[in-house]
């Protein structure tokens, strides 16, 4: 057990490795180019980023004032931009698989990254063997997040056989964190900077990093 859960459900996204803000202009420049390129938005590169950015602040979706304003399928920059989505360009922590396999608890990711990005990424980061019949994407629900509402989390631990209560939900994101709470789960933080966001009802703990969260838990069953 890992803090007295014996599930991890694991984000994948800045959690199992981390976007820097070098990496997250990228990602913002891949959906802008997705926009230009294969819908045929009437923006420069960098009008349409920043856009994307905007986008993202208000709805922590970058595409949200995209699919309003140009009535673009959701789904459909969900591929147009997984596709492009820099993966080769990550750089994987040292020595995770090793230091992950140490836990005594069921491993599992869920991701609002799609199934191609996804499996790419845990190639990139060596998770792959680890994680290879144990990750979801938020498209294999008929859904493009996973900060919208409790169900999808719900959905998720009916769809790997475990009760919400016993899951341990380790995510980046504030705002994945409540709705994941509010289906049950015990909720834990990875934050970088100076916001852990502890003072949110629905944290129960934050941890500096993944290596944060795993040099705690590894001290808890040694």
């Amino acid at each position: 057990m890992v803090f007295g859960k014996n599930v991890i459900i694991w984000d994948l996204d800045n959690t199992l490795y981390r976007e820097t803000p070098e990496f997250a202009d990228m990602l913002d420049e891949a959906m802008a180019k997705a926009l230009i390129e294969d819908f045929g938005v009437p923006m420069t590169v960098e009008e349409c980023k920043a856009r994307v950015k905007e986008s993202y602040k208000l709805y922590r979706d970058g595409g949200e004032m995209f699919y309003r304003d140009f009535h673009i399928s959701q789904k459909e920059l969900s591929d147009a931009y997984h596709l492009r989505k820099p993966v080769e360009l990550i750089v994987p922590y040292d020595n995770l698989a090793n230091r992950m396999s140490q836990l005594s608890a069921e491993q599992f990711v869920f991701t609002a990254s799609n199934r191609y990005a996804s499996e790419r990424i845990l190639k990139q980061i060596g998770l792959y063997d680890m994680f290879k019949d144990r990750f979801y994407s938020v498209e294999d629900f008929g859904q493009f997040n996973k900060n919208k509402d409790a169900e999808i989390y719900r959905q998720y631990c009916r769809k790997i056989g475990k009760k919400t209560e016993d899951c341990l939900f380790v995510d980046d994101s504030y705002s994945n964190l409540e709705f994941a709470k509010e289906a049950g789960m015990t909720t834990v933080r990875i934050y970088y900077k100076d916001n852990s966001a502890k003072d949110k009802t629905y944290i129960d703990m934050a941890f500096r990093g993944i290596n944060g969260f795993l040099d705690a838990a590894l001290a808890e069953i040694s």
